[in-house]
């Protein structure tokens, strides 16, 4: 029945989210419409980045309902990466063998990196 799927975030600053989704995580830019709307690829989870326009109502930043996640090979090493990038961690843990590590986007979106091992 489904083709695929996505995850839509709505971004404040739209350079700053493009800039981080792309520079600081390294994903891959597929698609993006100037200032509105950008489209970009991590394996197996593609994200729209939405810059409302008009009085939408919608903010940024502001559900703690959902949070996207990472799978990583290597836990230790992504983080130093992302560290390196600017990225602050609030608190990494550990709960049988699957290690966890939260992040936040510019705009407070809850972020983090997961590593089963």
């Amino acid at each position: 029945m489904f083709k695929s799927g996505n995850v839509t975030i709505m971004v404040a600053d739209f350079k700053k989210a493009v800039q981080f989704y792309i520079e600081t995580l390294g994903l891959q830019l597929q698609h993006q419409v100037e200032g509105h709307f950008a489209q970009v690829e991590a394996p197996g989870l593609t994200i729209g980045l939405l810059h409302p326009t008009g009085e939408q109502g919608v903010q940024s930043g502001k559900s703690e309902s959902i949070s996207i996640g990472f799978e990583v090979q290597e836990l230790e090493s992504a983080i130093e990466v992302l560290k390196s990038r600017g990225v602050e961690f609030q608190h990494i843990m550990e709960n049988n063998g699957t290690w966890l590590a939260h992040f936040n986007d510019p705009d407070g979106n809850p972020l983090y990196l997961i590593c089963n091992r």
